[in-house]
């Protein structure tokens, strides 16, 4: 995988502009993740900072059930039911600091309702890993 920064655009985004994924690589699609906990409730009702840190959680999880790591992710889209811009850019820097030195290209959306009573926060990725698995 190759993270393309592009010296043209914004050095703002906490994130690269694009990647690629040269062959032979196994890609990894995850479904959104959500801030349930392990007995399917919704963690930290009214607080996306906790939903989100409870989202990458099972984000990690889930990868790691599919033989992938943060490390591995290429492309993540996060969703925020919020229409505060704040409450994005928290959401957002919970997000990026678990990727840590990874900086993957990355969507942020704000979003009327999400599909979990009192979810406010979820998470989408695409993974590329190499070898068997």
């Amino acid at each position: 995988m190759n993270l393309i920064r592009v010296p043209a655009l914004s050095d703002v985004a906490e994130y690269a502009y694009a990647a690629t994924v040269e062959p032979p690589a196994r890609l990894v699609h995850t479904a959104g993740a959500c801030p349930l906990d392990a007995e399917g409730r919704t963690v930290a009702p009214g607080d996306p900072v906790g939903q989100a840190r409870q989202v990458m959680a099972n984000l990690e999880t889930a990868l790691a059930a599919a033989g992938a790591r943060l490390t591995d992710v290429v492309k993540t889209t996060v969703y925020v039911a919020s229409s505060r811009q704040e409450d994005l850019v928290a959401v957002w820097e919970v997000v990026r600091d678990a990727f840590g030195d990874h900086e993957p290209p990355s969507t942020l959306l704000g979003v009327a309702v999400l599909g979990y009573a009192d979810q406010l926060v979820e998470v989408e990725a695409v993974a590329a890993v190499r070898g068997e698995g």
